[in-house]
């Protein structure tokens, strides 16, 4: 079981993606994309914070709480103007 890291928003811009995709089944990358869209209106109407679980390039995991603003096709956007792949996401609590 790997460790997983809490990190500050502020401190994502430091790390490394892979543009590999971290989820194995195609199911797995549906859920996802359902719960960022989820995510994206929490945060939009109600400023509510999820939890991302991604995975950066050398293969570390971390995990951290936010407000997700926007959901694009290949990143997506937190508050303060942080990017996470959305290859890089294993999972949206």
């Amino acid at each position: 079981m790997k460790t997983v890291e809490k990190i500050e928003k502020e401190m994502i811009h430091t790390l490394k993606f892979n543009k590999n995709e971290v989820l194995t089944s195609e199911e797995d990358v549906k859920k996802r994309w359902s719960n960022l869209f989820r995510a994206q209106a929490l945060g939009n109407l109600l400023q509510s914070k999820v939890q991302i679980t991604f995975e950066t390039a050398d293969q570390k995991t971390f995990q951290v709480n936010t407000t997700v603003w926007a959901v694009g096709q290949d990143f997506v956007t937190l508050k303060g103007g942080v990017h996470i792949p959305v290859n890089a996401i294993l999972e949206v609590d």
